[in-house]
């Protein structure tokens, strides 16, 4: 059997479902040192460091991202990237917010 290779945010949403947990996260694919999800937070983020580098890809809503310390302002269709081990969370959001997370490469992130 193939594997699917189209991975849609409708797909993730309802995957996530009405899950009530404040970290709504759902991983669509793995696939060697890589895998991707949809991350729709509830209300706040308490996610920690990761082990992986992380891209995150805005899909809907708007908010304040840090990391390490610098806060900057994201909009749909912004990427975000997150080196291995660095401190980061999206610190204020609007309700509907929504983002692919990727992970990649080795513990410790790539050189």
């Amino acid at each position: 059997m193939t594997q699917p290779f189209l991975f849609s945010a409708a797909s993730a949403l309802s995957a996530i479902g009405d899950r009530t947990g404040i970290n709504r996260f759902e991983y669509m694919i793995r696939h060697g040192s890589m895998k991707a999800g949809l991350y729709a937070p509830h209300r706040r983020d308490e996610q920690g460091t990761h082990k992986q580098d992380e891209l995150y890809v805005v899909l809907t809503g708007t908010g304040i991202f840090t990391k390490s310390g610098v806060e900057v302002a994201f909009s749909p269709g912004d990427l975000i990237f997150v080196e291995a081990g660095a401190d980061h969370r999206f610190v204020e959001f609007s309700n509907d917010f929504t983002c692919w997370a990727l992970f990649w490469g080795p513990e410790g992130g790539e050189g």
